[in-house]
């Protein structure tokens, strides 16, 4: 069935999201953000998809358009999944998602695996315990430091409308959900085809070889799981991977997606 385009603001608890739909009749993909990131950073991974696909995007709470909300949790950010699907319609999605998105797209593809045609993890969702007291010292020192600067970067579309502190929480929040503890029974639950599209080198925010250390975690977690796979590992790095390398993630859309075609 043919659905008709789509943009505006979505009602979610005590927030809007703002969601885009391109309509059409392909199978829906959900794009789910990095941390501060909005829905534009995965123009070139649609134009390169194409039409044929129906691309919903959106603007996780206090980012871009999206709303403020009293509640930044990864927890819910993962229920607002369901409230975009649900809104548009939407019984079976194929989930996508780079760096903080990946987390969310583990998740919910692991909670709903009959709702899923799979899930395609850029840079992201790797269990590894980087986080120690020390880190998170780390972390709020930093955005400390920038919250003079965050609130005259807002108009830019750069940083989100959340105060500095909560920012480092969430991104502290984060480390605690990539614990192997946490995150490895997800992806060993995980049902549904998954494929991984992995940056290399460093970024920002970054010291040494703590990225790559971060990638190779992923050795284990295939070994152990065969419905998850690595794609593709490429030259770009994190903050760049949606910008240079996205025929890669578009690659591992059509790899899924085919997969599911064979089934049929």
């Amino acid at each position: 069935m043919k659905t008709h385009a789509w943009t505006g603001m979505l009602p979610v608890d005590d927030t809007a999201l703002a969601v885009t739909d391109t309509g059409g009749t392909g199978i829906p993909i959900l794009y789910l953000n990095g941390h501060t990131a909005t829905q534009g950073y995965w123009r070139r991974v649609i134009a390169e998809l194409g039409p044929s696909w129906r691309h919903i995007t959106y603007d996780m709470r206090a980012r871009g358009r999206s709303k403020r909300s009293a509640d930044y949790s990864f927890e819910t950010n993962v229920a607002d999944i369901d409230a975009v699907l649900a809104a548009r319609g939407v019984e079976r999605a194929l989930v996508v998602g780079w760096s903080y998105g990946a987390f969310a797209a583990a998740y919910w593809a692991s909670r709903n695996p009959g709702r899923t045609f799979g899930a395609i993890l850029v840079e992201g969702a790797q269990p590894y315990d980087w986080l120690d007291a020390a880190i998170e010292a780390r972390i709020r020192k930093l955005f400390k430091r920038l919250s003079w600067l965050l609130p005259l970067l807002r108009p830019t579309g750069l940083t989100p409308r959340m105060s500095a502190a909560q920012i480092a929480e969430s991104n502290i929040e984060v480390g605690r959900i990539a614990r192997v503890s946490v995150l490895g029974p997800v992806m060993d639950s995980i049902t549904v085809p998954t494929r991984y599209v992995v940056a290399s080198g460093a970024s920002l925010g970054s010291k040494g070889d703590e990225q790559e250390r971060i990638r190779a975690s992923l050795t284990k977690l295939v070994e152990r799981n065969p419905n998850i796979k690595i794609s593709a590992k490429v030259p770009s790095n994190h903050g760049s991977i949606l910008k240079k390398d996205f025929r890669a993630v578009a690659d591992a859309v059509r790899e899924v997606a085919g997969l599911d075609r064979t089934k049929h």
